[in-house]
């Protein structure tokens, strides 16, 4: 089971009490305070990893706690400190603050943190501090202080837990498009395939290799419908995984199987992109008229090509099934690629330009 969004509790560890103690030996007169403090509270830290690809763990085990703090001892024995708590989520995990009341309506979300490297670490709540021990409180006014410091509470949040997949290629379309035919023909992914709308209900990610120095992770997301970006058929979930893509593939169905109109799949599917997020529609994006080898009036295809290079994209043909034109595909997906991780790297004065490596790459 694929689970994007979870809401989890956290409460870190409190402090050891410091100890109220008097040195008692025979012969050590005026032996003195001899209370130890307490051992400060675990704390709790989120950490990234590529171990795991979904949250569907902590939709059984949304409670957290860090152990607490040991408490002093006589002899001026420190507590000993407790162990940190490290809670795992996979790379793509957005951590938020939901506030004292998750359920409460109208209640903003503060952004914790957005952890997209592996070994990233977030302290989400602090331990409490151990409290002192009446050694502590002695001064030549109080040789003999009977008092000693409880131990600090832990932190406690309520905390939401958002993945969102990273991936280098975010596979768009209507529900029997055709994206996971493409994606388990392009990679090992393995989703279901069926001849039914939203066969597909999770996304799927697939690494794809060109060449022993060439790969790129796809992802497929599950079929839009109109009305996505409002959350019509969980669309606004399934966006959510494409936001951090490079590159975006429209596979639009020409073969006439669905009775749609492949120009009309294309425009809502576009117009749904930019509802959801302006900057989903503006990425660097690829069409493809798929299941070309089921196409049965040719002048369907023709009038989404027109259309599509109007709006000024490059249309592809392919099949899914045989993999006819799927690998200019591929090889389209990997210049849009490298061009956009040449233009995210720091270029050094006079060094080329992003459009020059990315050709040093195609």
């Amino acid at each position: 089971m694929f689970v994007d969004e979870v809401d989890i509790h956290v409460t870190a560890g409190d402090g050891g009490r410091g100890c109220v103690s008097f040195r008692r030996e025979k012969f050590v007169p005026r032996g003195g305070p001899d209370g130890g403090d307490g051992g400060g509270g675990g704390s709790v830290y989120i950490v990234a990893t590529p171990r795991k690809n979904t949250l569907i763990d902590f939709r059984y085990h949304p409670e957290f706690k860090a152990p607490r703090g040991q408490h002093g001892q006589g002899s001026n024995r420190t507590g000993h400190t407790a162990e940190d708590l490290e809670i795992e989520v996979p790379v793509g995990t957005l951590i938020y603050d939901t506030g004292p009341d998750p359920a409460a309506p109208g209640e903003a979300l503060r952004l914790v943190a957005d952890l997209t490297e592996p070994g990233q670490r977030v302290l989400v709540a602090r331990g409490g501090r151990g409290g002192r021990g009446n050694a502590r409180f002695t001064s030549s006014t109080n040789r003999a202080p009977r008092r000693a410091e409880p131990g600090g509470e832990g932190d406690e949040h309520h905390l939401r837990l958002q993945l969102k997949l990273l991936a280098d290629v975010g596979l768009v379309g209507f529900p029997n498009a055709g994206k996971s035919t493409l994606i388990a023909r392009i990679s090992a992914a393995r989703p279901k395939i069926a001849d039914y709308p939203f066969t597909t209900l999770t996304p799927n990610l697939g690494v794809v290799r060109l060449d022993d120095d060439r790969s790129f992770v796809v992802a497929d997301v599950p079929g839009l419908i109109e009305g996505a970006h409002a959350g019509e058929g969980l669309g606004d979930r399934f966006l959510r995984h494409v936001e951090r893509t490079k590159v975006l593939v429209h596979l639009v169905d020409v073969s006439g199987a669905s009775g749609r109109d492949p120009v009309r799949d294309f425009d809502v599917i576009r117009e749904e992109l930019r509802l959801f997020d302006a900057r989903l529609a503006a990425k660097p994006h690829l069409v493809a008229a798929n299941k070309i080898d089921a196409l049965d009036d040719p002048a369907r295809l023709e009038r989404l090509d027109r259309h599509v290079r109007d709006c000024g994209f490059p249309l592809y043909r392919i099949s899914g099934v045989t993999g006819e034109g799927v690998t200019d595909l591929l090889e389209a997906a990997w210049r849009q690629i490298a061009a956009v991780r040449a233009a995210d790297e720091p270029r050094p004065s006079g060094g080329p330009t992003a459009e020059e490596l990315a050709s040093r790459h195609a």
